[in-house]
């Protein structure tokens, strides 16, 4: 098979050699506009991979006390039928774990020091079922004995209001009792049977837990607020939902965890979204680096352009040649950033820590981020774009070049030859 004159041409003109100075300097060029498509790629590829890591830890640590769907009444009120809607949910194949709950806000309190909380009323036997902290402390979760007002509040909480298992604790719930002598807060003395760590400091420094029937008499309800769903794939969460909606029997409030949690989850896409437009600008940089290689290499090589069009080439010819040499330049400085940016991202686990070691410093203080590693996590819907983006940058930035090439005129160019 007989390889087209315009690609042998095209990689020769890529790797020429340094016999003269000029030829020496745009091979320095080529190479500089190379590597920089190879950093950009990478730079790419391990910040959007940390950002969907980050962004997967701190989702799996909210959904971990978080439920995948909640189902309310009307309006937002409580539920007047649980068992038949819990089993109605559950007919759903998508539908795991389905359990009742009570939410309320109220204050809690160890002698002068109060904070604000939210109470969640849980049942013991099936909370373990919507959510996998639930599930890391069954135990602690199986002293909650109704009557008893026992009370799990998160590890934060209680480091804060210095309480450990076994300690009273004042649970202040709001509308109070209207006495003679005026409205007088409801009380009611609870004792911690344990505390619970979900890695989340949001929920560990103000949420408490306890028996779903003491929340009732607390909080003065006829029944629980509504039931919590767990789901196989969290992804289809609002899916799901839409699908309850129609098959549930009543008008019922259904709320999925992307609606729960929209404002921080919008955050992070925007933030992505600028980010990989702002580092997509690296990579555009170096493509059109491409621009100010081919017109020198386009300068040095007038005379064999000449040649050319005087044994026959066409001008199409004479721009593919220098198409073919900058998308040489574009294709291997993408693979080269792909490699080396899966490679990081791969490996950031081993790198950030070596790092840190060899600089003795701490990138993510345990003490300061929710998280204390790097995390990462690359997804083809990241990489297969940004790989895209750089060849197409690339091939464009050598058009005016090329079309430049192919307009050289052979007796003004063999003139002075």
């Amino acid at each position: 098979m007989r390889i087209p004159y315009e690609l042998v041409l095209g990689w020769r003109y890529t790797r020429a050699g340094r016999a003269t100075r000029r030829n020496g300097f745009i091979s320095f060029i080529s190479a500089v506009s190379m590597l920089g498509i190879a950093l950009g790629v990478a730079a790419l590829i391990i910040v959007l991979s940390v950002m969907n890591g980050f962004q997967k830890e701190v989702r799996d640590r909210m959904l971990g006390i978080v439920s995948h769907i909640e189902i309310y009444g009307p309006g937002g009120g409580p539920l007047a039928d649980i068992d038949r809607t819990m089993a109605e949910a559950k007919r759903n194949p998508e539908v795991i774990g389905a359990a009742p709950f009570v939410a309320a806000q109220s204050l809690v309190a160890r002698g002068d020091d109060m904070r604000g909380a939210i109470v969640r009323g849980v049942d013991p036997a099936l909370e373990p079922q919507v959510t996998d902290v639930a599930a890391g402390f069954r135990e602690t979760l199986a002293k909650l004995k109704p009557g008893e007002f026992g009370i799990v509040p998160g590890i934060e909480l209680a480091r804060n209001l210095g309480v450990q298992p076994g300690d009273p604790l004042t649970l202040i719930a709001p509308g109070g009792q209207v006495t003679p002598a005026g409205v007088v807060p409801r009380l009611k003395q609870m004792t911690v049977v344990g505390t619970f760590d979900s890695g989340h400091y949001e929920y560990d420094s103000g949420l408490v837990m306890v028996h779903i029937q003491d929340a009732q008499r607390i909080f003065r309800l006829e029944g629980p607020t509504g039931v919590r769903l767990k789901l196989k794939d969290l992804n289809r969460a609002r899916e799901v939902a839409a699908e309850l909606q129609h098959t549930l029997s009543g008008e019922f409030l259904i709320r999925d965890w992307t609606q729960q949690n929209r404002t921080w989850f919008s955050a992070v896409q925007l933030e992505k979204r600028m980010m990989f437009i702002i580092l997509t600008l690296i990579v555009a940089v170096a493509a059109f680096n491409l621009v100010s290689t081919l017109v020198m290499t386009v300068t040095d090589k007038r005379a064999d352009i000449a040649i050319l069009r005087t044994l026959g080439a066409s001008p199409r010819s004479i721009m593919g040649i220098f198409v073919v040499q900058g998308a040489a330049v574009g294709v291997i400085g993408t693979l080269a950033g792909l490699f080396l940016g899966l490679v990081v991202a791969f490996n950031i686990d081993v790198i950030v820590p070596f790092i840190e070691h060899v600089l003795h410093a701490s990138f993510l203080p345990r003490d300061i981020y929710l998280i204390n590693r790097m995390p990462s996590d690359p997804q083809s819907a990241d990489i297969m774009p940004i790989a895209l983006i750089s060849l197409v940058l690339a091939f464009v930035a050598t058009l005016y070049p090329s079309w430049r090439a192919s307009r050289v005129n052979p007796a003004e160019a063999l003139r002075y030859e």
